[in-house]
């Protein structure tokens, strides 16, 4: 019988690369990962491991061995799951993913929901990029991950993963109050000579402002990059940039810039994102429960 833990170690091996970072991700030494995947090799008779300079590759046979973990791991997380239902009720440690305007807009009222109802739910938050989230929800560190799409950009798929629509919000150009430099700008046309703050490149965001310019039919002077929206509005707010923000950032304040609709009134999509094996596990739906109320409470 093979080990299902050390066959994980493999899983891992392959999605991360190198032993250092399998090692790194479950809280283990590189010798004790090391020592693991030879330990496998010796049960099934085979290499699986082959040293590329400083690096080790999976053999063929190791690739074969890692489709099969995969589906074994999604069936056990799977029994989990219905058995966690069967109880129906959430316990233990949940792990969730956010990204900012969603921690500052909608996490507050979630966690009080689920502390109220699901006092045995441990809710632990980490703040990370939808893109690099999804892929880390995939790999098993987070339960639950609220990603964005916007128009024109598609997320990063992963065939283990479902995705259930939460709330969209409009996209608006944000500029100066009246009165400041930049103030008096009312379209993305007009912008073409301001200088602009977005996000760093690689997210829907950065992509999304981007284009519109061009579409506008120029290329934005980035002359301000920040993944941190509080930030950003600041630098509005004092005349220093406009930008292209969601309405979601205004749920809970008042907005201290001026806003104007783009043309077509363009809008995000907000999602939850699981492994489809964990969907239905009281965790899950407790905390997707949670944000829909969150969203209607912002939204009355």
């Amino acid at each position: 019988m093979l080990d299902v833990r050390r066959l994980r170690l493999l899983r891992e091996l392959q999605i991360r690369g190198t032993l250092a970072s399998v090692a790194a991700a479950l809280h283990q030494s590189p010798s004790s990962v090391s020592q693991q995947l030879s330990l496998l090799e010796q049960e099934v008779g085979v290499e699986l491991l082959r040293k590329v300079g400083r690096r080790v590759q999976l053999t063929p046979q190791a690739e074969i061995l890692v489709e099969h973990t995969s589906a074994v791991l999604e069936r056990l997380e799977r029994a989990e799951s219905d058995l966690a239902a069967s109880l129906d009720e959430a316990t233990g440690t949940f792990r969730l993913a956010v990204f900012q305007s969603v921690a500052l807009a909608l996490m507050p009222a979630t966690l009080s929901i689920l502390e109220t109802e699901h006092p045995r739910l441990r809710v632990t938050m980490t703040q990370r990029e939808p893109e690099s989230a999804l892929y880390e929800t995939w790999a098993r560190e987070f339960d639950l991950v609220i990603a964005e799409k916007y128009p024109g950009h598609n997320t990063p798929w992963h065939p283990e993963l479902d995705a259930v629509d939460l709330t969209t919000d409009e996209v608006r150009l944000a500029v100066p109050p009246a009165g400041n430099r930049f103030g008096d700008i009312t379209s993305i046309a007009e912008a073409a000579d301001a200088p602009w703050v977005m996000e760093p490149p690689g997210v829907a965001s950065r992509h999304f402002a981007e284009q519109a310019c061009r579409v506008a039919g120029f290329e934005p002077d980035v002359r301000y990059e920040t993944a941190d929206l509080q930030a950003q509005i600041s630098l509005i707010e004092s005349g220093h940039a406009v930008a292209l923000l969601p309405d979601l950032l205004w749920q809970n304040r008042r907005p201290a810039v001026t806003l104007h609709r783009l043309e077509g009134r363009p809008h995000r999509t907000i999602f939850t994102s699981a492994r489809r094996a964990s969907a239905h596990s009281p965790g899950v739906a407790a905390t997707r429960q949670a944000l829909s109320r969150a969203v209607a409470e912002g939204q009355s």
